[in-house]
């Protein structure tokens, strides 16, 4: 039998792109083309966050989150040009463990806020890898019918080798959605950890999630990410967790007796909700709304924002000493040369400090 004539080809062969339809002239996909590839100017990117352009945020947000030199003086003018109108929102920061339900109970509070007329910005913290450094980013999924509201925006992040993955792009990237015209700004921490300390700096209102039966309702008399917590709320409040939720929330209750006033003149709240069966989270939001009309009124809420613009300050200073002392080229020769001899035991961490100090 005679073989037919074949020709191979491989599945890793490159194919054609898609024909232009012949309605499309050439000069017209150019165009197009052009068009996507051109970056819009900074004046355009501001005027398109401040009349409420996802798009023109989002743009602005990749600049923040952007290394490359150039992207940073293009995001610092527009994050400066947008500061008139930013600090006009609410800014709670959400925490817990890992399986506590942070995204079902974010989805939950965040549709509450949209059906009561709110804009809602969820600028989510995702886990980065280690080792490959890669991020799942899987707020959006999680959120799913969030993701489709029209008055709200989602903004996973990889946490990459920042503080838990907050810190200062966070904190810029509040202002852009501040300017944009969301009122409420919710930023979901990667777990409890050190980023707690980072979210609590930026954030006007800090709500602890909590599991009941968990085996840490005691956890309360100790100091920490509690004594931060302007509220504890136990979520999964439902079927049989009712009652071991009931009996948390008063351990907590008890336990927050313990620690010394704030200096808002607020006592933390402890409350029960079901961010499954959306039952609780009214109340979580009134209880938000209350706390923000008594530290306006004793003006604690003014002297917060104050005392966190300072901190950052101080934050971008030292971060921006730190980067430049490790990018000296006579550090970069000399550090390797100072850390053998630390292990040689031929000097101390304390003199190697000094003398890497000496060269900058």
């Amino acid at each position: 039998m005679a073989k037919k004539d074949q020709t191979y080809k491989s599945a890793l062969s490159e194919q054609d792109g898609i024909t232009p339809p012949e309605s499309l002239s050439s000069d017209s996909a150019k165009t197009i083309k052009a068009n996507r590839q051109k970056q819009p100017s900074i004046e355009d990117l501001v005027s398109g966050i401040t009349l409420g352009n996802i798009s023109a945020l989002s743009r602005a947000i990749t600049l923040v989150e952007s290394t490359n030199q150039t992207h940073t003086k293009k995001a610092n003018a527009i994050i400066t040009a947008c500061l008139p109108y930013a600090n006009k929102s609410i800014r709670i920061g959400i925490t817990g463990v890992p399986g506590v339900g942070k995204s079902t109970f974010i989805e939950a509070f965040g549709s509450h806020l949209t059906s009561l007329g709110k804009k809602v910005a969820v600028l989510a913290v995702d886990p980065s890898s280690s080792l490959s450094r890669g991020s799942i980013l899987g707020d959006k999924t999680r959120m799913e019918d969030l993701v489709k509201d029209k008055n709200a925006f989602i903004r996973p992040s990889p946490s990459g080798d920042s503080l838990g993955g907050v810190a200062r792009k966070t904190r810029e990237t509040i202002i852009l959605c501040e300017a944009a015209g969301f009122d409420t700004i919710v930023i979901e921490t990667v777990g409890v950890g050190q980023s707690e300390t980072a979210v609590h700096s930026m954030v006007d209102f800090f709500l602890l999630l909590k599991l009941a039966g968990a085996g840490d309702e005691l956890q309360g008399i100790k100091r920490g990410i509690i004594e931060m917590a302007d509220a504890i709320v136990i979520n999964k409040a439902d079927g049989d967790n009712i009652k071991a939720a009931k009996s948390a929330r008063l351990e907590f209750n008890r336990a927050l007796h313990l620690y010394p006033s704030k200096a808002s003149d607020w006592s933390p709240k402890v409350s029960l909700c079901s961010a499954l069966k959306q039952e609780g989270i009214s109340e979580v939001w009134e209880m938000i709304k209350t706390y923000e009309t008594e530290t306006k009124n004793n003006t604690y809420f003014e002297v917060n924002r104050n005392n966190q613009n300072k901190f950052w300050l101080l934050q971008t200073i030292e971060e921006r000493l730190k980067y430049k002392f490790y990018n000296l080229d006579k550090i970069k020769a000399e550090l390797q040369v100072q850390i053998d001899m630390v292990e040689a035991g031929k000097t101390t961490p304390f003199v190697a400090a000094e003398y890497l100090l000496s060269l900058s």
